[in-house]
């Protein structure tokens, strides 16, 4: 029977599967599971039918316990349910799914599993959130492939249905959940006869319904709870049999050999490998390797793990092992072994002849696992003494578990073609590998493999793109390290990273660059010169990022390089290629209009047709290195953790180089030692036209653009090319001032040109190529001489003469987050504490290596933590509780040594402390007269005892400006309990949150801040439901500060708003308008500041602030900042794809939405006014 093949990823054939089965889906967002929800929803949303012939309900909740609590709701009014979540989320299920097991509900989870944050935070694979939750009763079923997750998943819901026990199905996060392979589709047709429809029916009959009234979940004393729990084993004990039994029509259908557990490898093997999950096709690649040696392997994959049938593991393991390794993807501190490890020690704890049975861990946090460390497995059975508990695919230099690899293998199937591509982050590469692999997978015969691979950085990071192509199926599960090409898509790259030693012997190496001739010859490394002749590597380079501004296109450089990729890999006919690629675009782009498509047309033959072959001179053979004189001494944790890390060689950090950081602490300001030169354009100052404002820096979301005031001196020795002019202002007349570019730090959005108020531009943008020799201009800003602020630093132009405690974050090009924080930092950052919620700000704020919260001349900056993303709030008011208490000890030792001292000084400087210790504006300096006092003062006995305490205790002297600090999903959605819980504490803390609108960091998923019409994951045909007005709650309270700001709008009131919440007593919330790249802003982020702007003016945001403290004096405590709107409000709305998309895929409810949108923000704005006028 033929059967219909696909190209996707792991997550798409989970959802494409479970959809058939489910009739309401409960989600909520997170990496890297969302894309399950995701399909389902668009499925929905276009009228796709499950088994039942209807489509999915799909309702997404505030939170993962929220999802689990409707899913247990729906299956207990007897629909099958089912969610997708990971790590964290799959943790905050563990209750409800405690009761789901116990009242023996058919629900599905689909797992793809993720690291559980612990020391760090980590979106990627490994086993740790699903090994938690082995105890709650939920079958566990895992799979290795995207085809096993297409053929497997179904099992999980007819099981769980002939069952009566829920299952957790899950596959490897990132690795199995984004790789895309080709596989052979289900039919529902065929999963649908599967069905027990007996077991079906009673399940619904079986549900709460008032015509058929029972209850269930009733509160069970000692006496009888012990014995009403054993009662479910029989449900148990015959659930492998069914999942054995459901397998095997999987196995007539696909005419694969699906088990509980699988066995592969020698009949007679000694040596076996137990292990689940991506491993498996590494394992399997090394099994034929080692046994086509002469040595007797296997491999034993789990796919059934709970159950944990020993009977099952028994049978398929050969009769003539001697020696079993566990592989465990998890880490379980204190225990005596990890997880697996333990199932199959017990499994063999009666046979007498049992094998040697050793355990070991690999892979965690999506650690590349290759075959070299699987032979290094196999090779340590093969030792005198085989380590147990042993590590791979590290260097544990401190407690000696890791075993030695050797060098790494290919042993992919003859004829597999491999290609790797290093992109930019959101520079496109990634998108048009998917559809290369797409085209590729759809179009011809030949099985394809794509797996994506990214820093931590938001866009602006470094991609790289792993792809394999061949007649047989791909089992390689680990990066690219012997390729056919390589493409090298950034140019600045090629001196930073070893690229080219990656490619195979007379491979292709397509450089993307503007150099030519004798450029680049003088630009390619000596390193890079050398592999390329010693290896006979045929050369292109191709100047994509000119021909794509000559089509109009600007640094849209993907569809060029994605033609000239076809070009020179031979992987299918060029003309073939072209042709689909077009066809493509045209489906894209084709409602766009005939310019548009024709654009892109002329991208694909431009890329065809432009890569040049470079002839390599012999003498490339012999080129060398010019030696690079450095003088900098860069700190440890510089030197031996973010330079390997920053220079993709993090895989070779031994364990040793995080000593003293176990617990996750790294050290503020290493961001600056990045440099990492990825704007194509940057901005060029023109000292003429300056007027001197500061705006340019006060929107800069990477501080990458500062102004500097210079005395004589330092303006007569400053570097040539330091223009300066005469500073204009109140204090600054004895100063020359300069607008000053760190070229390698900015990210060449163009939010500073846009934002300049000048008549003629004072910033213009050029290439970043034209203007480095702005570095040493900038090397020379940053030393030059403190200065106290001649300016109010609670203006627009005052503030950017502080010091930003927030500089060259991983944030996208023209963030409209970052800048907000980077103006907080200069307001408040030396005495601030900061509580981050996990999300975009965590993402870019905390991006390790490189840390851009940084300290000032005084070593003070912000105090940074995340705990996670649901409860923000309440760790942030665990700080304020924590630095009240310790202050008021301090108080009190203080008070106690004043009583017992004759210092006249010493005492009127505590008496002066203690009287404004609260005060936020002179907590500073009176701090320092104490401090000071402290010093000078002569004491002994147990005056001297209190003095010590006091100045071994001084960081808690100065009043602290406590801070929590996130996205509208954490503030509206997830945390929003813990948030409403703190404002009603009334405790002195600061909430800011950037309200994107969106979940920004998990893919831009919609949530209760996702306004009326707007386009979103999870919302794919628009929001129904009106934002949530969470200003306006926050107000009902009386007693809490709020303001809604738009920097882009009013820079001024910005820094009032945040002002008056600062020195408020009591809580306060900003809630600030935040442009995102998931907006689909049509100008581009450079325009952030602009849209911010537009959406005041059209009454689509409001600004405005409601003070307590004006209520205490009779006054109105509300004011309303913004004018009456003047713009259109749907000519805003299509200005950005999220709205303008909507139009486009479902005009219809497009023209109703944005009416509804635009009446009820109307509505709002007359609402705002009548509180203005109370």
């Amino acid at each position: 029977m033929n059967r219909v093949m696909k190209t996707m990823d792991g997550n798409e054939a989970a959802a494409y599967v479970s959809y058939a089965f489910t009739e309401v889906a409960t989600i909520y967002p997170i990496t890297p599971s969302s894309p399950m929800a995701e399909h389902v929803d668009v499925w929905s949303a276009n009228g796709k039918k499950n088994m039942f012939g209807q489509s999915v309900k799909l309702v997404e909740m505030q939170s993962e316990a929220g999802a689990a609590g409707a899913m247990h709701g729906a299956l207990e009014a007897g629909t099958l349910a089912t969610s997708y979540t990971a790590s964290q989320g799959l943790l905050l299920m563990i209750p409800t799914m405690y009761r789901m097991s116990g009242q023996l509900k058919p629900g599905v989870l689909h797992v793809s599993a993720r690291t559980v944050g612990t020391h760090g935070f980590s979106i990627f694979g490994d086993h740790s959130d699903v090994m938690s939750c082995r105890q709650t009763g939920f079958g566990m079923l895992s799979t290795g492939s995207v085809q096993e997750v297409m053929d497997l998943s179904g099992v999980a819901h007819l099981a769980s249905i002939k069952g009566r026990v829920p299952f957790m199905h899950f596959f490897d996060g990132f690795r199995t959940s984004h790789e895309i392979q080709k596989v052979e589709c289900m039919d529902y047709a065929d999963l649908e006869r599967l069905v027990d429809q007996d077991a079906l029916e009673a399940f619904r009959k079986s549900s709460l319904n008032p015509e058929r009234p029972v209850q269930r979940s009733t509160v069970i004393n000692p006496d009888a709870f012990f014995q009403s729990r054993e009662a479910a084993n029989p449900f148990y004990d015959r659930l492998p049999q069914i999942v054995e039994d459901y397998m095997n029509e999987i196995n007539k259908i696909t005419g694969r050999n699906y088990r509980l557990f699988n066995y592969y490898g020698a009949e007679d093997a000694t040596q076996v490998i137990v292990a689940m999950g991506s491993v498996s096709g590494a394992i399997q690649e090394t099994v034929d390797y080692l046994n086509s040696q002469g040595r007797k392997t296997g491999y034993l994959q789990v796919h059934l793990y709970r159950p944990f049938s020993i009977k099952h593991l028994l049978r398929e393991m050969p009769s003539t092992v001697k020696q079993i390794t566990v592989l465990d993807r998890t880490k379980e501190p204190g225990a005596s072994g990890d997880p697996l490890y333990l199932d199959v020690c017990s499994a063999y704890i009666d046979c007498s002849d049992r094998p040697q049975i050793l355990g070991g861990r690999y892979g965690l946090s999506s650690k590349d696992v290759t075959t070299a460390q699987m032979v290094a497995v196999f090779d340590n059975m093969n030792s005198k003494e085989p380590r147990n508990q042993f590590t791979v695919g590290i260097n544990d230099d401190v407690t000696f578990r890791s075993l030695e690899t050797g060098p790494e293998l290919d042993l992919s199937s003859e004829g597999t073609v491999s290609c790797k591509f290093w992109g930019l982050g959101s520079d496109g590469t990634v998108g048009a590998n998917k559809n290369s692999v797409k085209i590729i997978g759809d179009h011809t015969d030949m099985f394809v493999q794509a797996y994506f691979e990214y820093d931590t950085k938001k866009s602006g990071g470094i991609t790289k793109s792993h792809l394999r192509f061949g007649k047989h199926p791909i089992r390689s599960s680990y990066y690219v390290k012997s390729a056919n090409f390589v493409a090298c898509h950034n140019q600045s790259y090629i001196n930073k990273y070893d690229i080219v030693s990656d490619i195979k012997d007379g491979g292709v190496f397509l450089l993307n660059c503007t150099w030519k001739g004798e450029e680049l010859k003088d630009n390619l490394p000596a390193q890079v010169k050398r592999q390329i002749a010693e290896k006979n590597i045929k050369l292109y380079t191709i100047d994509a990022t000119r021909i794509a501004k000559d089509l109009g296109l600007g640094n849209r450089t993907n569809t060029v390089l994605q033609a000239a990729f076809f070009k020179l890999a031979d992987v299918i006919p060029v003309s073939e290629a072209v042709d689909y690629m077009k066809k493509a675009i045209y489906k894209t782009y084709g409602n766009k209009g005939d310019d548009i498509v024709k654009m892109n047309y002329a991208a694909v033959d431009a890329g065809v047709e432009g890569a040049v072959r470079v002839e390599v001179p012999s003498s490339w053979a012999n080129a060398i290195e010019e030696a690079i004189a450095t003088t900098e001494k860069l700190p440890r944790f510089v030197e031996d953790i973010m330079i390997p890390m920053n220079s993709q060689k993090g895989d070779d950090i031994p364990v040793s180089a995080f000593r003293g950081m176990e617990d996750g602490t790294v050290p503020l300001g290493t961001s600056k030692y990045e440099k990492r030169g990825i704007a194509t354009d940057v901005p060029v100052w023109n000292v003429d036209n300056c007027i001197q404002c500061n705006q340019c820096s006060y929107v800069c979301p990477h501080a990458a653009i500062r102004p500097f005031l210079l005395t004589e001196e330092e303006k007569s020795a400053a570097p040539e090319g330091y223009d300066t002019k005469q500073a204009v202002g109140k204090g600054l007349e004895e100063y020359s001032y300069r607008i000053q570019v760190d070229v390698l730090d900015c990210t060449g959005c163009g939010t500073c040109v846009q934002v300049c108020p000048a008549k003629q531009k004072a910033l213009t943008l050029d290439s970043l190529e034209s203007q480095m020799g702005q570095m040493k201009n900038w090397d020379y800003s940053m030393e030059l001489s403190h200065k106290e602020n001649p300016v109010d630093k609670f203006s627009v132009k005052g503030s950017q003469f502080e010091q930003p405690l927030l500089e060259f974050s991983g944030a996208c090009a023209g963030c409209g987050e970052t800048a907000y924080m980077k103006l907080m930092t200069q307001l408040f950052g030396d005495r601030m504490y900061l509580a981050n919620a996990t999300g975009c700000t965590q993402a870019w704020g905390a991006a390790a290596p490189c840390v851009p919260y940084t300290v000032n001349r005084d070593g003070h900056g912000p105090a940074w933590s995340n705990s996670l993303f649901e409860n923000n709030a309440e760790f942030s008011l665990g700080m304020c509780l924590s630095v009240r208490q310790q202050r008021e000890r301090l108080a009190m030792k203080l008070e106690e040594l004043m009583n017992l001292t004759s210092d006249e000084a010493l005492k009127s400087a505590v008496a002066e402390w203690l009287e404004k210790i609260d005060s936020k504006t002179e907590s500073k300096e009176i701090s320092r007269k104490l401090t000071e006092a402290l010093i000078r003062a002569e004491l002994s006995g147990k005056a001297a005892e209190l003095k010590d305490y006091a100045l071994r205790n001084r960081e808690h002297m100065v009043k602290k400006s406590m801070w929590m600090y996130g996205g509208d999903g954490w503030a509206y959605d997830i945390g929003y309990g813990g948030l409403d819980h703190v404002l009603a504490s009334g405790e002195d803390v600061n909430i800011l949150i950037v309200d994107t609108e969106v979940y920004s960091n998990t893919g831009g998923q919609s949530s209760k801040a996702t306004p009326l019409g707007a386009v979103a994951q999870f919302a794919a045909s628009g929001k129904k439901i009106q934002k949530k007005d969470l200003g306006l709650i926050s107000m009902a309270y009386g007693y809490v500060y709020v303001a809604q700001v738009a920097m882009g709008a009013n820079q001024a009131q910005l820094i009032k708003a945040l002002k008056e919440a600062e020195e408020y007593d009591g809580p306060s919330i900003i809630i600030a308008y935040a442009p995102c790249i998931s907006h689909g802003l049509v100008n581009g982020m450079g325009t952030s500041q602009l849209e911010s702007k537009r959406a005041v003016e059209a009454g689509y945001w409001h600004l405005y602030r409601y003070n307590p403290l004006l209520a205490e004096q009779g006054k109105n405590p509300f004011i309303l900042d913004s004018k009456e709107p003047t713009a259109d409000f749907e000519e805003f709305l299509m200005g950005e794809v999220r709205y303008a998309s909507l139009k486009r895929t479902f005009p219809d409810q497009a023209k109703e939405l944005f009416a509804a949108a635009a009446k009820k923000a109307a509505e709002k704005y007359e609402t705002y006014r009548r509180l203005a006028q109370d």
